[in-house]
């Protein structure tokens, strides 16, 4: 059997016997043994094990290519621009190391452009600036705070009043996710 997405969310399952069509969220398929005897069939089996085994993409997702290193990863189907896998991705709050410098930063948010669309305060583009000839002018943009101009007392929604630096995805490497939460840094060192 093989198995394919379709844009809205459906699957195609080509068969010896026949090409059905499979809506996981309904639980329905096309072929007989669904249609006429509600049973439920071997080409929803099908299509659940593939999803489980990430080989197709889950309802509500579709496939892109990772900017950093050309895997393949899902992604939501609005999704727009330059995508990343779980292993290159960023969210605000995840501390992060600078490849370049050693400095450990914190990210504040994700740009969604490329590093090649992105100006800096100064006004160069993220791609020209000289550090970061090694990485894609096709990555995306994340701006991110240094770890010590962060307050004791920061928190998630205190990043975005900080000064913050814009870097190509590649540059930051992953540290600890979620470092600056719904708690402040002040209170999460008191706990340790």
């Amino acid at each position: 059997m093989a198995v394919r997405p379709l844009r809205d969310g459906r699957y195609v399952v080509e068969t010896d016997g026949g090409t059905y069509v499979v809506d996981v969220d309904a639980r329905t398929c096309t072929c007989p043994d669904n249609t006429i005897r509600h049973a439920r069939c071997k080409h929803l089996r099908r299509v659940a094990i593939e999803i489980t085994r990430g080989e197709v993409p889950p309802p509500g997702r579709r496939s892109a290519t990772c900017a950093v290193c050309g895997d393949e990863t899902f992604v939501p189907m609005e999704a727009t621009g330059p995508q990343l896998c779980p292993d290159h991705e960023h969210h605000p709050g995840d501390l992060v190391h600078d490849r370049e410098t050693g400095s450990l930063l914190v990210v504040t948010r994700d740009l969604g452009t490329r590093a090649d669309e992105t100006r800096t305060e100064t006004g160069d583009l993220v791609s020209d600036y000289e550090t970061n000839a090694d990485y894609g002018d096709h990555e995306p943009v994340f701006e991110a705070v240094y770890l010590g101009s962060l307050p004791a007392d920061a928190g998630l929604a205190d990043l975005g009043e900080l000064r913050a630096y814009r870097f190509p995805a590649s540059r930051l490497r992953p540290v600890e996710q979620g470092f600056v939460g719904a708690q402040s840094l002040g209170e999460r060192f008191a706990r340790v």
